[in-house]
């Protein structure tokens, strides 16, 4: 199993720790501050031990790193992980700035489902299997959205099950949610929230989500 640091300290860009298995180019290490792609949310970027990291992916309870071929990192060896920090606090901020907008929009439509999500460095995206357009709601549910940022409210971030490595967010007074991405600790963190709607096909729904900053 590999301690997944990111959730211990989503704040932490650089982490030193050891390397548990190497097969090729595939390296697993004790630790890691890497965010492997799940839920929706990209992966992170950056190196270690001075290697670009080519692929971050989850195997069971593990976190595989994939490097050049040549890395030459050796099992036991100390190596210092490094992410590009700038883009981590973007995911970090799209990525809770969707769970709120997804949040009001299960409130907003009882009984919609989501058929898909996306969360990447400009923009997150969530698709909802819907019949009708879902325009009329996007300015109510931004003014929403961004109340809940303007109130600057504690986000919790937890185990509900920490041997199965289940996780959740909270936000006291308005939702308690599954949830196993990298979450800030603020929503005024978050900053303002942009919503734009875009029809992917016939019943089916787009809503795309902006950061003004």
């Amino acid at each position: 199993m590999t301690i997944k640091q990111f959730w211990l300290d989503p704040y932490r860009s650089r982490h030193a720790t050891g390397v548990v298995s190497v097969a090729g180019s595939d390296v697993t290490l004790r630790s890691t501050i890497f965010f492997a792609f799940s839920g929706g949310q990209e992966s992170d970027h950056g190196t270690i031990a001075g290697y670009p990291v080519l692929r971050a992916r989850a195997e069971g309870s593990a976190i595989v790193h994939t490097l050049p071929e040549a890395h030459g990192l050796t099992t036991g060896q100390a190596v210092e992980v490094v992410i590009d920090w700038t883009r981590r606090y973007r995911l970090m901020r799209l990525h809770f700035a969707a769970e709120l907008v997804l949040e009001l929009f299960y409130r907003a439509l009882p009984g919609v489902n989501k058929i898909g999500a996306h969360i990447a460095q400009d923009k997150a995206r969530i698709d909802f299997a819907w019949p009708e357009s879902i325009s009329p709601l996007l300015a109510g549910i931004a003014s929403a959205a961004n109340a809940i940022v303007q109130s600057d409210l504690v986000i919790t971030s937890a185990f509900e099950n920490e041997a199965d490595e289940r996780r959740y967010w909270q936000i006291d007074g308005f939702a308690r949610v599954p949830c196993g991405g990298t979450h800030v600790r603020r929503t005024g963190e978050i900053g303002s929230i942009r919503l734009k709607r875009n029809n992917i096909g016939r019943g089916k729904e787009r809503v795309e989500i902006l950061l003004d900053a």
